[in-house]
């Protein structure tokens, strides 16, 4: 049995409410309460809400590292030359290169028209410019590494070249390779380091940044028929296994970021309790990655919208991702987020003003 900590409650400001609140993971939120779930096997068994105040009495050795990683500060990511900010909530762009991704596939004729498309995304205020070759939605098939690389390493080079911070959405350890020698500078792995036998070693031996998200089963069939037990926990206790199986391969981990794979082998209630219960991650103590952009929960609840008109409620999702302190927000529609987020960052601002 061990008990999990999920902040809630959260506050404007930390204002008047000294030993009251605590800070977020080094961001701009402010909790005044947590909610103590208690864990046995992969599901809870009881939960009990209690104020911040006088809390750290209460903690055990394991609870008081989940503290001190709750409300540590994240360091910047350091991609190549660009430093990328994790103390606000940063958009991650997503450029496909593939011609059957769920919304964007076959948009870009060539690899010069999917740079361009980097480029503007960049330009729109997207902090990172995340490159994938391969489809993993849902029913896809994977594809050969050599055709992959064909595919990312041209988009990458224009990218990397004009100095924008790139990373490359990929499973497979001989395209990560390929991806880095073109100039990408940090790794997104969709199956968290597990679908290749090698890739961990190459995450390790490559020495950047790299983001292991959740997932259950693969795209051909993850979203059958998803079961969980209880999906917050056990999306927990699955990524706190694959942190330390990547650590063991020799990856940093000052180099690791998470993502709790929203729509990946998930149904919609799946996808909603993950989105309330977000704020659980950062006690893993790792910067957070949340991709919510356009995905099928947002037309179920939405008349079965399509693909591109999605963006409301890729919108909410993304503010309620900030709200929780999320510190990569994967999108498609850049300018509306970037948008966005800089209106919840005014808000903060704003609260965190000094009133004397």
């Amino acid at each position: 049995m061990r008990t999990l900590l999920r902040p809630t409650a959260f506050v404007d400001s930390p204002f008047g409410h000294d030993g009251k609140v605590a800070r977020l993971a080094g961001g701009m939120s402010w909790f005044a309460a947590v909610e103590l779930i208690t864990v046995e096997g992969k599901r809870r068994t009881s939960t009990e809400l209690v104020p911040v105040e006088g809390i750290e009495d209460r903690f055990d050795e394991e609870m008081a590292a989940q503290w001190e990683a709750l409300t540590a500060s994240r360091p910047p990511l350091q991609l190549g030359d660009r430093t990328i900010r994790l103390d606000q909530p940063q958009a991650m762009a997503i450029v496909n290169a593939t011609p059957d991704s769920f919304s964007d596939g076959g948009q870009f004729p060539d690899g010069k028209a999917a740079a361009e498309a980097g480029a503007a995304m960049a330009a729109a205020g997207a902090a990172i410019i995340d490159v994938g070759g391969e489809s993993t939605r849902p029913g896809a098939r994977s594809i050969w590494e050599g055709d992959e690389i064909e595919r990312v390493v041209p988009v990458i080079r224009q990218l990397a070249a004009a100095g924008t911070a790139v990373s490359c959405d990929t499973r497979k350890a001989d395209v990560m390779t390929a991806a880095v020698e073109a100039g990408a500078r940090m790794i997104n792995d969709v199956s968290a380091l597990t679908y290749d036998a090698r890739s961990a070693g190459v995450a390790a031996s490559l020495n950047i940044p790299v983001v292991l998200m959740h997932h259950q089963g693969d795209p051909q069939t993850m979203q059958d028929d998803p079961r969980y037990d209880d999906v917050l926990v056990e999306i927990y206790l699955w990524l706190e296994e694959r942190i330390e199986a990547a650590v063991e391969a020799g990856v940093k981990r000052e180099h690791i970021l998470v993502d709790p794979g929203f729509g990946f082998g998930k149904n919609v209630g799946h996808n909603l309790e993950l989105m309330n219960g977000l704020a659980l991650f950062h006690s893993l103590g790792h910067p957070l990655v949340v991709g919510a952009s356009r995905k099928r929960t947002i037309g179920a609840l939405s008349g079965e919208a399509p693909a591109d008109k999605r963006l409301g409620g890729s919108v909410a999702f993304a503010m309620k991702a900030m709200e929780q302190g999320a510190q990569l927000i994967r999108v498609h529609d850049v300018f509306e987020t970037v948008q966005a987020i800089r209106v919840w960052r005014g808000l903060r601002d704003q609260a965190l003003t000094p009133r004397l």
